[in-house]
């Protein structure tokens, strides 16, 4: 499995408007800060709003904010919007077509247990954890 650099912004941009505590972000700062062009963000903003992770305004005062506390959102569910599924395998994927082999693979409950691990970790961190990282 590898993290497109759509999912390695996605992540930014939720924390860089997490840092910002609810108040409207125009897009042209955060493109800014994270030294990307504006088209390319302007793209993972749309994904972010269409999965409702993130509220939008138009207009000379408007900007994004997240739609929720920090603390409640998992950082899967912010790679799963830009990547779709994490998965270490495509024949675990939910719109792919079923394994010819799935009944006889030996290595399937493997890739299975490897796919909950990976879920299990990226949900077990927030976006909170990250702008106050654990142990300080």
């Amino acid at each position: 499995m590898l993290i497109s650099s759509r999912g390695r912004y996605a992540l930014l941009v939720m924390i860089d408007l997490a840092g910002h505590r609810g108040g409207l972000v125009p897009g042209r700062q955060i493109a800014e800060r994270l030294e990307l062009s504006q088209k390319y963000l302007e793209r993972i903003l749309r994904t972010l709003a269409e999965a409702g992770l993130i509220e939008g305004s138009h207009g000379k005062a408007g900007g994004y904010r997240l739609v929720r506390p920090a603390e409640d959102y998992p950082i899967g569910e912010i790679l799963q919007a830009a990547e779709g599924e994490l998965m270490p395998v495509s024949c675990l994927a939910m719109d792919g077509k079923p394994c010819d082999r799935s009944g006889s693979c030996i290595t399937l409950p493997f890739w299975r247990g490897l796919e909950e691990h990976i879920n299990a970790y990226v949900n077990s961190y927030t976006l909170r954890d990250l702008l106050e990282p654990r142990g300080q």
